[in-house]
């Protein structure tokens, strides 16, 4: 994975570039659940050390790659009653891995992981690139010191948009503290959320599916909003390592606030659980057909 990325000393180089391509492809356009286009210009930018940036053209969905964040010695955020995210989040990735097995015949699931264990955020994107993913999703738990904030919010890989994003992206990112040495590991090189340049880099490559992530995004929510059970606080853009690398249209879904006494009770019920899934579910299906349709 280290490879996909300009190193430091090539970066300053490199960044020239990505400035007018960036500029070129309009990164900064608005969310919304009417954003869905129906091709995205392919960005030809090489190097020794960066492969081409390939277009996502295929018309169907084989391959989705779960997700289920934090786990093991990375517990997450916790809630009132003792639960904690990478309990819930994996459930969560499971039942939506069994929905789409048992509905959608010939998508193939790959999870990042299956029980409490430790994978470090690197790995999860590797996991995807390495076994072609057409989709990767990433399942999470919100929190806040305000115990009054709650609803689900579902993220693409972008620039900050607000200081709320920011604080979110940065508990998730936190999960490279419980990695050994990750600074010096060479698999986040120039990687700080915070960081313009940073921010360049890692939009060569999610620009170029950037579009596609927000029509998964928005089906997501959409679904959230027409259950009517948890609020529907929209798409957002944010700086998550665990997005960074992946070469797909990516997602990180935030399912409800465990710090909310109404959303974790749901968030730690069967029902809320299937429901969560089921949401992600539709919005998968929804894809797929679209793509399908567009080639028709």
């Amino acid at each position: 994975m280290n490879n996909l990325f300009p190193s430091k000393n090539g970066s300053k180089v490199i960044l020239m570039i990505f400035l007018v391509a960036i500029s070129i492809i309009g990164s900064s356009q608005p969310l919304n659940e009417e954003l869905m286009p129906k091709e995205i210009e392919q960005i030809e930018v090489r190097s020794a050390e960066m492969p081409p940036v390939e277009l996502f053209k295929k018309n169907e969905v084989k391959v989705v790659v779960i997700d289920a964040g934090h786990g093991g010695k990375d517990p997450g955020c916790s809630g009132h009653s003792g639960s904690q995210e990478k309990h819930i989040a994996l459930e969560i990735a499971l039942k939506l891995g069994k929905l789409i097995e048992d509905s959608l015949p010939g998508v193939k699931v790959v999870y990042t992981r299956t029980t409490d264990k430790f994978v470090e955020l690197w790995q999860r994107a590797a996991i995807a690139n390495q076994n072609k993913a057409d989709l990767f999703i990433s399942i999470h738990c919100n929190a806040h010191t305000n115990a009054n904030l709650h609803g689900v919010e579902t993220y693409v890989m972008g620039l900050h948009k607000s200081n709320g994003n920011l604080s979110v992206s940065m508990r998730e990112n936190n999960a490279l503290n419980f990695e050994m040495d990750y600074k010096e590991s060479g698999h986040y090189t120039n990687f700080d959320p915070n960081s313009p340049e940073a921010h360049i880099i890692l939009s060569l490559y999610q620009n170029a599916y950037l579009d596609y992530s927000i029509e998964l995004a928005g089906n997501i929510q959409k679904n959230v909003k027409k259950r009517g059970v948890l609020h529907d606080l929209g798409v957002k853009q944010a700086g998550f390592v665990v997005l960074w690398q992946t070469t797909m249209p990516s997602v990180l879904v935030e399912t409800g606030y465990l710090t909310n006494f109404n959303n974790e009770k749901y968030l730690t019920s069967e029902k809320g659980k299937l429901e969560s899934a089921s949401n992600i579910f539709e919005a998968v299906k929804d894809f797929k057909l679209s793509l399908e349709r567009k080639t028709e």
